[in-house]
Parts: C-alpha cells; sequence; structure tokens
C-alpha cells in the first residue's frame, strides 16, 4: 500500500509541478528563461512527469494565452461560466486543444509562437502507442504492489494527470474561494486547495498581474512554486526575467487586468510573448 500511495503522490506532484513550471510559467508566458539543455531537460520531465496525458507546450500555451485575452468570455477555452459541469467543460477544451496541438487549426497570429518546441518529443508524446504503453507500466505497478482491486480505481487519475490539474484549476480558480483584485472577470484564488497545484490557484492574482512568477500576493498566501523557481534562478539553471512583481493591494495606476491582456490589434510571436506587459 506505501508503494501505491507513494507513486501516486509522486506522480500528482512531478506532473503539477512541470504544468506550472515549463508549460504556464516558461512556455506560456517566458516569465524566466533557460539554455537549450535546460529547456530540453525540463521539455523531458514534463513528458515523463505527464506520461500518457502529456500537454503540448503549444497546444497549451495557445489556450493559455487565449484563456488571458477573453477570461470568462465567450470566447474563452474553458470559462465554467458557460458549462454545468467541469465535465463537459474539459471535453470542449480537449477539442480546442487537440485543434492547436495536432495543427489542425491556426490560432490568432498573436497567440502563437515563442514556445518550446522539440518536434519528436512532442510526436512521441502525442502518439496512441506511448500513451498505452504508459498505461501499461501504471497498471504493471499497480499489479505487483496495490494491496487489493480496490486501489486500481486510482489508476484512471494517472492516465489523465495533466488534464485533470487543467480542469481543478480552470473550475476551481475561476468558481469557488476569494478575490483580491477586481480584474473584470470571475477569477478566485481557491486557497483551501491550492496545496494541490503548487500556486496555480491563485488565479485572481495571476490575472491581475500576468507577468508576475510569483502567484501569492498577500502574507498567508504560499507559492510553492515560486520558492523553486528562486533556487534555480539563484544557481544559474534559469534566469527570472520579467520584472512585474506581485502586489497588494495594487496600486491605482496600474491596470494588467483581463481586459487589456491581449489588446485586439497587438501581434506578438517573439519569445518574449506574454499574458500581460510587464512593469
Amino acid at each position: 500500500m506505501a508503494y501505491i500511495i507513494a507513486f501516486f503522490i509522486i506522480h500528482w506532484m512531478l506532473s503539477v509541478f512541470c504544468q506550472t513550471f515549463f508549460l504556464h510559467r516558461y512556455g506560456a508566458h517566458r516569465m524566466f528563461e533557460m539554455n537549450k539543455f535546460w529547456e530540453r531537460f525540463f521539455h523531458f520531465l514534463t513528458y515523463v512527469g505527464q506520461g500518457p496525458s502529456f500537454l503540448n507546450p503549444r497546444g497549451y500555451a495557445i489556450l493559455h494565452r487565449m484563456h488571458h485575452a477573453y477570461s470568462d468570455t465567450e470566447k474563452d477555452p474553458h470559462s465554467p461560466l458557460f458549462y454545468s459541469n467541469v465535465g463537459t467543460m474539459m471535453w470542449a477544451t480537449k477539442h480546442r486543444y487537440d485543434d492547436f496541438a495536432y495543427n489542425r487549426k491556426q490560432p490568432e497570429v498573436r497567440f502563437d509562437g515563442g514556445v518550446p518546441e522539440w518536434p519528436l518529443l512532442d510526436k512521441i508524446g502525442q502518439s496512441w502507442f506511448m500513451r498505452i504503453t504508459w498505461g501499461a507500466l501504471y497498471t504493471g505497478f499497480y499489479v505487483a504492489f496495490a494491496p487489493n482491486a480496490w486501489w486500481f480505481l486510482l489508476l484512471p487519475a494517472h492516465f489523465l494527470m495533466g488534464p485533470i490539474h487543467g480542469a481543478i484549476v480552470n473550475w476551481g480558480g475561476h468558481k469557488y474561494g476569494y478575490q483580491n483584485f477586481e480584474n473584470g472577470d470571475a477569477s478566485r484564488n481557491a486557497l483551501f486547495i491550492d496545496f494541490l497545484t503548487l500556486g496555480e490557484l491563485f488565479q485572481n492574482n495571476h490575472h491581475k498581474f500576468g507577468m508576475s512568477p510569483k502567484f501569492a500576493a498577500r502574507w498567508f498566501e504560499i507559492d510553492p512554486a515560486w520558492y523553486v523557481i528562486k533556487v534555480l534562478d539563484a544557481v544559474g539553471i534559469i534566469r527570472i526575467t520579467s520584472k512585474q512583481k506581485m502586489r497588494y493591494p495594487a496600486p491605482v495606476h496600474e491596470n494588467e487586468g483581463h481586459p487589456e491582456a491581449f489588446p485586439e490589434n497587438k501581434v506578438v510571436t517573439s519569445p518574449e510573448i506574454s499574458a500581460q506587459p510587464a512593469e
């Protein structure tokens, strides 16, 4: 039993760390820089961490940038305001994600570009052969160490780990919790379950200061991923480039909120693409 619990926790934490650190704060926002070796290292770690539910960095980044630009409007690719339950929201999100991850459709130019690219790994990660192989490996581990059949009920969570984390953040972060800032959307800070997502559920804070690598704003808010980022910056693995700082209360002259996140006439295709301008 201890092996199963440890495996589940390690898989959960590794997957959510890769999502917030590599796919979100680096891939979608470019809050920091890293050399090609470390980019490939964390790209591969993300693949290993998410396994059969690996999320293509480009598909993830495009949807996330759209989310900032259209937060909680009808153009938002995953706003809970327009769905009766989290399942229907994520099913619709999957179809929109697939369009971009598999190059079936092209997004607006301002949402594309500046994302980590490793065509071979992304192709492997999105192949059904490898998804099934990962599933078989997880199942084999449970066959070897699960004390009874009830533990096999955890297997679907392993198979869908990446999308599950996305569902928790996109649904919970716009449905439950409190608001520090008025952003013109329904984004909230779900502090009571944020320990499951390493800072991702400080959605209201993040939508206000979209280029701040730290998502916590108030003294009682803790963003675990931010401390990892500080350590990686200190030892030279990454270099924090965003100058934007999370501040509470926000200065009255600042207006980083949702409606201005991606102005309709803004076209950005460089690696510096971001959801909002830095200070």
